[in-house]
């Protein structure tokens, strides 16, 4: 059985809050890469939720990018910023090699570990990556 040392316990507490910020970190570093490359775009946070704690949290994403292209970008702006929130591993690799022979106190393992899960692409991410050429050919700007 795992033994839960305070050192533990405060692991368990920060991972949470880490994962919280990672999640907000993902979607800004989609808006940054959006803002860069002159596409506008709106950030929704929050949204409708379902009544309850746990059901509200995993009812709806938590922050989410829309960005509004007009059809004229080129299609490697809209997928290197569905892919810019694989930046959010480089702090974590570019520490984890320093902890390969002084462990870690738990409650950074568990900040990196957040901030790593939150670098992964959602679905969503891999869906424009792949297919932005189509949704910009699609596109009809309002006018």
């Amino acid at each position: 059985m795992i033994e839960l040392t305070p050192d533990r316990l405060l692991a368990v507490v920060i991972l949470l809050p880490s994962v919280a910020v990672g999640l907000v970190l993902h979607e800004w570093l989609h808006a940054l890469v959006l803002r860069l490359v002159g596409i506008e775009y709106t950030i929704v946070f929050g949204g409708e939720r379902t009544p309850g704690v746990l059901s509200g949290m995993l009812s709806h994403p938590w922050a989410v990018v829309h960005p509004e292209p007009t059809g004229e970008e080129p299609a490697w702006h809209l997928r290197v910023a569905a892919m810019s929130p694989l930046l959010l591993a480089l702090p974590t690799l570019t520490v984890a090699t320093d902890f390969v022979i002084v462990p870690a106190h738990p409650a950074v393992t568990a900040i990196l570990l957040a901030t790593l899960a939150c670098a992964i692409p959602s679905p969503q991410d891999f869906s424009v990556a792949f297919y932005a050429h189509s949704v910009l050919e699609d596109f009809t700007s309002p006018e």
